[in-house]
């Protein structure tokens, strides 16, 4: 059996990321359809194994780069996640219910994508509507993790995490309403970001959501990456209202007050592993001249019961309102027992609807406060390591073992998305297993500068694990 699974070779991306493919195509090396082409290759050699496409575009990007794009990423080949439109292809939102028509036109991010270069070379998969933790569907095969394939690997951005991962592309759009880049980044040894609420363009459904808890972004293998795709955002339409944000090449020569969470607001300690993991980016960050300290959670337990509801509140309104805000050929009659779940419970509690919106609301204030005495907050980006295929499934019975499961994976990450804060995951630890393990770090609003300065000191410091390296693993998939 094999377990892990990468395309990295002597092709034309070779082991270059984003930046550096960038430069080949540049200064001539390589052209963006050669890119382009090895990209497509190495999905095709991958995706068996992982099924991390939902729908692939390679004649229209063949196409596309014969125009000679340009952009701080020009030529790079990426995949769009399944629920962000790109003109001509279909969003499916990771499920059966939905029978989407090809969209007219881009998503407002997806152009803000696009100026930084990037080629477009489909739909990466997701599950369903992006409620799982996992990508894992009720009756579909699942999308492995390349690290090895009997595990997760992580959601919503599930597919696209697999795709950068394995090095079928550098690069790949990911979003995250409760931890869907950070998770995924977490699961497959990424770096994920998930930005400052309005640092990018909005998601196309934040103005009807009452909290707006949706980012956009990237997954990237290196942490220039994700500096240079912010850069590129931020010239395409720079923040309003936020310190500017250029781009960050490299550590700051100041040394910071960094807050330590070990424990998540569910009063359920962290797994060891986890726990061992943090720690030792603490050690580490101390080793670097940084000040670490304990910190108390900036919320209480209440901030989680705010989230679920909420949660199952977003549920509730796609199983009941899919014809008016998926498609017209919406059938809830296909959606998947995490979302029937979801909104089973929000109905039981539906009065609870204006003090949930009223806390998560609230928790920007709370947030914000507890960068008054530090600059960062390092602490796990999830509860416990990425777990084997299965145990998050949507299938699992009852629905109250399966939530039980999914909110105690997920309890780190929702508080940046409810107040807007950005974070930064970062492939720090390993697991007994030998699988990634993800350090979080939060900063204030409009702070990323300084998650990405200390991601650049961090990976100098203790370089990245590389998937290439096949220590840990009982077969690998190459070229």
């Amino acid at each position: 059996m094999t377990t892990r699974v990468h395309a990295f070779g002597d092709d034309a991306l070779g082991d270059l990321d984003s930046v550096g493919v960038a430069a080949a195509v540049a200064d001539g090396r390589i052209s963006a359809r050669e890119a382009a082409e090895a990209a497509i290759a190495r999905v095709e050699l991958v995706n068996p194994s992982l099924n991390a496409v939902q729908r692939p575009d390679y004649e229209r990007a063949l196409a596309a780069v014969e125009r000679t794009p340009t952009g701080l990423l020009a030529g790079v080949p990426t995949f769009v996640k399944d629920n962000t439109d790109v003109a001509g292809l279909p969003s499916d939102q990771g499920s059966l219910a939905v029978k989407a028509r090809p969209a007219t036109a881009n998503a407002p991010f997806t152009d803000q994508l696009l100026s930084a270069g990037l080629t477009v070379l489909g739909k990466s998969t997701m599950p369903e509507f992006g409620f799982n933790a996992t990508t894992e569907y009720a009756t579909l095969p699942p999308t492995r993790n390349p690290w090895h394939t009997g595990y997760s690997a992580g959601a919503s951005s599930g597919g696209a995490a697999a795709l950068v991962a394995s090095g079928a592309v550098p690069i790949a759009h990911a979003n995250d309403g409760g931890g869907s880049i950070r998770i995924p980044a977490a699961a497959c040894g990424l770096v994920g970001l998930k930005p400052t609420r309005d640092r990018v363009v909005p998601a196309a459904e934040s103005a009807t959501l009452p909290v707006d808890i949706v980012s956009n972004g990237v997954l990237t293998r290196t942490v220039r990456d994700t500096a240079h795709f912010m850069a590129a955002t931020q010239a395409y339409r720079p923040a309003p209202g936020m310190r500017p944000l250029g781009l960050v090449e490299g550590p700051a020569d100041r040394r910071l007050r960094i807050g330590l969470i070990l424990d998540s607001v569910t009063g359920i300690a962290t797994d060891e592993d986890t726990r061992q993991a943090v720690l030792s980016a603490a050690d580490l960050l101390g080793s670097l001249g940084h000040d670490v300290m304990e910190v108390e959670l900036p919320v209480d337990r209440r901030f989680m019961e705010d989230f679920k509801h909420y949660w199952g509140l977003l549920a509730f309104a796609t199983q009941h309102f899919g014809r008016k805000v998926m498609s017209p050929d919406f059938d809830k009659t296909l959606t998947d027992p995490l979302t029937r779940g979801l909104a089973r419970q929000f109905v039981r509690r539906a009065w609870r609807t204006p003090m949930a919106i009223a806390g998560l609301k609230r928790s920007t204030a709370a947030y914000r406060a507890a960068f008054e005495d530090v600059d960062l907050i390092v602490s796990p980006t999830l509860g416990y390591t990425t777990p084997e295929l299965g145990y998050l499934s949507p299938a699992v019975e009852p629905f109250s073992l399966m939530f039980e499961r999914l909110v105690r994976y997920a309890a780190f990450t929702p508080l940046n998305n409810a107040s807007g804060g950005p974070a930064v995951s970062l492939p720090l630890g390993r697991s007994s297993a030998q699988m990634p393990i993800g350090v979080h770090f939060s900063a204030d609003h409009g702070d990323e500068q300084t998650l990405l300065e200390i991601a650049y000191e961090l990976e100098s410091a203790q370089p990245f694990a590389r998937i290439q390296d096949p220590r840990g693993s009982t077969e690998v998939l190459v070229p």
